[in-house]
């Protein structure tokens, strides 16, 4: 498989990017890393085609034309094709006005567009990512904020999201949840209604606002942040299982067996034994 990563040093408070890279992918190749990402990532498909999903999203077929992203915080999966598998490349994105640009635009709901290789979009985040492989220099960081925010302009005038914006009161409610939940759900003590306590929100306005904006309940978001993160430790370390279940929030190996095999079909150790054989 070709691929090409690069880290990015060039810094904005508001809108970061963080790496880019490329993959000519070989046939059902799928990632194995954390599918839970911390900032967002904008895939472009180049050639090919392969399937993608993402929580409470059904799964899509994708080819050359298309664009899907990795939403922070939010499990995914892309898998390439096994006759015809992809090559696409990405940019990774992080900051205070990248989450609200995205919502100003169907990307954000959908996670992703079809076909966009004749758009203005198309033509501004190719740009993007060519100036980001350059050598660093004054100019080209000038350019490359620049055509960060032409491309983000170009995504909500030619995708736009139709539906009526939140208020910004409740956006930013969801924002301290999230970030709430993420801090501290390796804590036991961690609970939804902590988390109310902690923001000071009642427990079924939160719900609404979660499954109005990322269209799960609390709980399963939650419950998703440990479950992702315990896969990792399965997968990466040998500690054991009692270790792992108290290391993502839970208070005893019965409890986190019982919820990990009802968030993935199998046991913890099962998991584990599966994933090694491969």
């Amino acid at each position: 498989m070709d691929s090409e990563y690069k880290s990015i040093s060039w810094k904005s408070l508001e809108s970061n990017i963080l790496f880019i890279g490329q993959d000519d992918c070989p046939p059902n190749y799928f990632y194995r890393g954390n599918n839970v990402r911390q900032n967002y990532v904008i895939h472009y498909v180049q050639e090919g085609k392969g399937s993608f999903s993402s929580a409470n999203h059904n799964t899509v077929s994708l080819q050359a034309g298309d664009v899907f992203i990795l939403p922070k915080g939010v499990p995914c999966f892309y898998q390439a094709d096994g006759e015809d598998p992809w090559k696409y490349f990405w940019i990774g994105f992080s900051g205070t006005k990248i989450n609200t640009m995205l919502k100003g635009s169907t990307l954000a709901k959908k996670r992703y567009l079809r076909q966009v290789q004749q758009s203005s979009f198309y033509t501004s985040l190719r740009k993007l990512y060519d100036a980001l492989r350059a050598p660093s220099s004054l100019p080209n960081d000038i350019l490359i904020e620049s055509l960060t925010y032409q491309m983000f302009y170009n995504l909500v005038t030619e995708y736009p999201n139709k539906r009526e914006k939140d208020s910004s009161e409740a956006n930013k409610q969801m924002q301290l949840a999230i970030y709430y939940l993420q801090e501290n759900y390796r804590n036991s003590d961690c609970t939804i209604t902590s988390l109310c306590h902690h923001i000071n929100i009642s427990r079924s306005y939160l719900y609404t606002i979660f499954k109005r904006e990322m269209n799960l309940s609390p709980q399963k978001y939650l419950s998703q942040l440990r479950m992702e993160d315990a896969k990792q430790l399965l997968l990466n370390s040998n500690n054991p299982i009692q270790d792992i279940a108290h290391r993502v929030g839970y208070k005893d190996e019965f409890t986190f067996s019982k919820a990990f095999k009802r968030y993935d079909g199998f046991s913890p150790q099962m998991f584990r034994n599966n994933i090694r054989k491969n």
